[in-house]
């Protein structure tokens, strides 16, 4: 099994920052993405920022130029710094991860996807 972990959300005032990180634990083999979305009431779930193992990233464009996602592959972490954040940002935001779990002697053993509990990002004008 696998276990998400997510801190750093809370309040921030418009152009503040505050950075949200994620680490898994578990019986991993790899992880393939790890990753950030968010969803705000009566909305779907929408990404924010995602990365690969090998440091490709996407945003969405809503933070493109204010968000960064970074990695730490050996320890099975992800962080999101936010700045300059906009009270639009307000949302509750959930750690993303998909890889491959670990069996016995630590061989590849099959697929997981797994998501955070979610932590509250409250921007304030």
């Amino acid at each position: 099994q696998v276990q998400l972990v997510e801190s750093g959300g809370g309040s921030v005032e418009t152009g503040g920052s505050l950075r949200l990180s994620c680490a898994a634990s578990g019986s991993i083999f790899s992880i393939n993405t790890m990753g950030w979305y968010r969803q705000t009431p009566g909305k779907q779930r929408e990404l924010v920022a995602t990365v690969t193992s090998g440091g490709a990233t996407k945003y969405a464009d809503s933070v493109k130029g204010r968000f960064t996602i970074s990695r730490d592959n050996a320890k099975n972490t992800a962080t999101l710094q936010m700045n300059s954040p906009k009270p639009e940002d307000t949302a509750v935001y959930y750690c993303y991860a998909d890889g491959t779990l670990s069996g016995k002697d630590y061989v590849p053993y099959r697929p997981f996807e797994i998501w955070g509990q979610g932590t509250l990002v409250t921007v304030s004008p």
